[in-house]
């Protein structure tokens, strides 16, 4: 059983990430972590803070000598700008704290964010303890975690995959045939290069205008086995698990597996993946399609996982809405707080830590293992016998 922790707050001293479950032996290290951690850096559309913070996830424990141990895995991700929020986001007491700049208490409620909700639930007179949580920094800690799920899935052959396929109104044109060094070429991570460039105007009209703008995000796991989840219990379906993972991600309002809504309005005929004969003992089970997104009744079946999710344009708005005053109830403007103008294409790379996190928990729910070498004999040992009865036993 994988289970993950983060703790940090967004202008705090920084993240903290404790992923326990990895079994021994497991070769990763700081420069593979922070490959992914800087590929959630980039994209078009994000704003300043990118420019301060430069993240590298420091393992602190759980590693020795560039492999796991089988104990948690620590690791630090230091937040740079906190040298500008020293006195603003103290852990210590301060007496008669200034009330200018940075530490004046935020009383002008966002709609959109967990500004209101939050103050509420928690009883706070300031929305700064609620937003600093709440903020989206805390996905850098996410994809801390997700790259050492990735890195253990590798060793089954498991590569996850992203790319963007609508922001606003541009919808990418749809291919089975992605070129990947592209997608991760682009600035908004999106392999049709004309709708990137349309995608690319939609951000900067949005920027003209003070406002934000949405999209979606399609991720795609490759080369994981059948069987994965189970369909005797509601909370172990794998799809389940995937669409609460991908829901919790910041600003996300709708999930599909697979294509999702675009197939309910088809008969059934045109929806299920015909099973191919069996004419290749070494790989059976094969499909000439994927509509089902590589999941049939809380299991996965043997075809990639495809995942698509939604995003909201964020609620943090150059030129704000109207709102209220915390304190007084009555008419404001709601309040800024330096932020991207878009996060659709950094959310693809959040995307896959999260399907990588639940995926990798389910591998070691059906396979289990202390160690590496275990884990993949248990897993060999079962592919051995996924295929017709009368020749797999």
């Amino acid at each position: 059983m994988i289970r993950w922790f983060t703790a940090g707050e967004s202008h705090g001293q920084g993240l903290l990430i404790i992923v326990e479950g990895i079994p021994a032996a497991l070769p990763i290290d700081e420069e593979y972590i922070g490959f992914h951690l800087g590929r959630r850096q980039k994209g078009y559309g994000r704003g300043g803070r990118m420019l301060i913070e430069q993240d590298h996830a420091k393992i602190m424990s759980g590693v020795r000598h560039g492999k796991t141990l089988g104990s948690p895995i620590g690791m630090v991700i230091e937040n740079k700008d906190w040298a500008n929020w020293t006195e603003a986001m103290a852990v210590e007491h301060i007496e008669n704290p200034s009330q200018e700049g940075r530490n004046r208490r935020v009383t002008r409620i966002r709609p959109g964010h967990a500004d209101l909700p939050g103050t509420m639930k928690y009883g706070f007179d300031d929305v700064r303890n609620s937003l600093e949580r709440a903020s989206a920094r805390e996905t850098a800690a996410r994809v801390a975690a997700g790259a050492v799920a990735m890195r253990f899935l590798e060793e089954f052959g498991i590569k996850m995959r992203s790319h963007v396929i609508s922001i606003g109104s541009v919808w990418a044109k749809s291919s089975d045939d992605i070129d990947w060094a592209a997608v991760e070429q682009s600035p908004v991570r999106c392999a049709d290069n004309i709708a990137a460039e349309k995608m690319i105007g939609e951000i900067d009209s949005a920027k003209d205008a003070g406002d934000t703008v949405g999209g979606t995000v399609e991720i795609i796991a490759e080369n994981v086995p059948i069987g994965l989840g189970s369909h005797v219990h509601w909370d172990r379906k794998i799809d389940g698990l995937i669409s609460q993972a991908l829901m919790s991600i910041n600003a996300v309002k709708a999930v599909s597996i697979g294509p999702g809504w675009d197939v309910i309005g088809d008969w059934g005929s045109k929806v299920q993946d015909v099973i191919e004969p069996v004419t290749d003992p070494d790989n059976p089970w094969q499909r000439k399609t994927n509509r089902a997104g590589g999941i049939e009744g809380g299991m996965t079946d043997g075809m990639p996982v495809v995942a698509r999710f939604a995003i909201k344009p964020i609620a943090t708005l150059h030129n704000p809405l109207p709102s209220v005053d915390l304190d007084t109830g009555e008419p404001v403007q709601a309040h800024f707080e330096r932020s991207d103008v878009c996060q659709v294409p950094p959310a693809g790379v959040i995307g896959e830590a999260m399907v990588a996190l639940v995926l990798a928990d389910a591998l070691l729910d059906k396979f289990g293992g202390d160690s590496i070498a275990e884990s993949l004999r248990n897993y060999q040992g079962y592919i051995k016998t996924v295929g017709p009865r009368k020749i797999y036993k």
